[in-house]
């Protein structure tokens, strides 16, 4: 009786193992959890905590994908963690107007930490099992991501190694290349990448992420969304009966509602249907920080030396605007934004002539 009582007053959320975050780590803890898109919708990431040996396949209108697993089965639900830091840390260096690479080198701990993991040897075992899921799954698939369609067969990551090893076996430095599919989404920021809940990493069962992740593609920060249990039951890529699916989802919908546990949403099952709400304060939570390119404030000096290369050209109204577009989507911060806008001044009308 007494085990049935502590099961059942249990969080469903995992403990914050690291709610103090060490000193080094805090640039990393800064740097909000980011996820791209593409992953997010179709159901690429097993929900099984055993081996997943099955083929998958998926087809929504013209798009399809086939998942195939390595010997040690696909990747997980909860390998995806690694992705979700490696996009983090990429996109945290692009807001900073820092170029990004495909192979990124950090320290294991810092991921670990970051994404709510056990720091022990177990801990370093079942990342470098996870790296593996991830570097040996194939996946074909005509997806389009970052603007372009693909036909084509990868992994998630193309590499993994460790740069140096404690002798106890734990990872002090490891690089990961990432595939080009996922680094593509990277150069597509508005469309393809978006901000998830820090408590992503707390919730114990797969398909609770799923349902996140979900949530988070489709309803975003609309009033509302609605999937059919039977849709739902595809896209969480669930290996479930409809009927044991369905009794899973009440269960996690229940739990919801009693212990809020999963970050920003509501579920409500109506029927057939599984309604998703964002939560009151998600919105604020998740608001677009305003443009670093809007806090660029030129020197007088600067219009009056650019006004002599302008060609006839409107600095204010037509130049300066286009030489931050530009930035934006080169996503760039100059060092020196005054030499940097007269060097495009010069550039444009270099290319384009004087005005007419």
């Amino acid at each position: 009786m007494s085990q049935e009582l502590e099961k059942t007053s249990r969080s469903p959320l995992l403990p914050d193992r690291h709610p103090e975050p060490d000193f080094f780590i805090c640039d990393i803890f800064d740097a909000a959890p980011k996820s791209d898109t593409a992953s997010m919708e179709y159901p690429l990431f097993s929900l099984s905590t055993k081996p997943d040996m099955a083929v998958r396949e998926y087809r929504n209108g013209e798009t399809w994908i086939k998942v195939s697993p390595s010997n040690l089965g696909l990747a997980t639900v909860h390998d995806r963690d690694i992705l979700i830091y490696c996009i983090s840390q990429c996109m945290a260096r692009m807001n900073n107007g820092q170029k990004i690479h495909k192979t990124l080198r950090f320290n294991a701990h810092d991921l670990l930490k970051t994404t709510n993991r056990q720091t022990s040897k177990e801990g370093y075992n079942g990342f470098k099992a996870a790296l593996k899921r991830l570097q040996g799954t194939q996946i074909e698939t005509n997806v389009t991501t970052g603007g372009t369609e693909q036909w084509e067969t990868f992994s998630f990551i193309d590499s993994a190694k460790t740069i140096k090893e404690t002798r106890d076996g734990r990872m002090q430095a490891i690089e990961i290349t990432l595939s080009d599919w996922v680094f593509n989404a990277l150069h597509e920021k508005s469309g393809d990448i978006l901000t998830i809940s820090r408590d992503y990493f707390r919730l114990r069962k797969p398909l609770e992420r799923r349902l996140y992740e979900l949530a988070r593609k489709h309803c975003g920060k609309n009033g509302k969304w609605h999937f059919k249990v039977a849709t739902l039951h595809k896209r969480t890529g669930s290996n479930s009966t409809l009927k044991e699916f369905r009794r899973m989802l009440k269960a996690i919908i229940d739990a919801n509602i009693k212990h809020n546990h999963i970050p920003d949403y509501t579920f409500e099952l109506q029927g057939d249907l599984v309604i998703i709400r964002p939560r009151g304060n998600f919105i604020e939570a998740y608001a677009e920080q305003p443009s670093r390119l809007d806090q660029i404030m030129l020197k007088s000096s600067t219009y009056e030396i650019a006004k002599q290369f302008a060609g006839g050209y409107d600095l204010y109204t037509f130049l300066e605007p286009e030489w931050k577009e530009m930035l934006a989507i080169k996503n760039s911060m100059p060092e020196n934004p005054d030499g940097s806008f007269i060097g495009y001044v010069k550039w444009y009308v270099g290319k384009h002539g004087s005005a007419k």
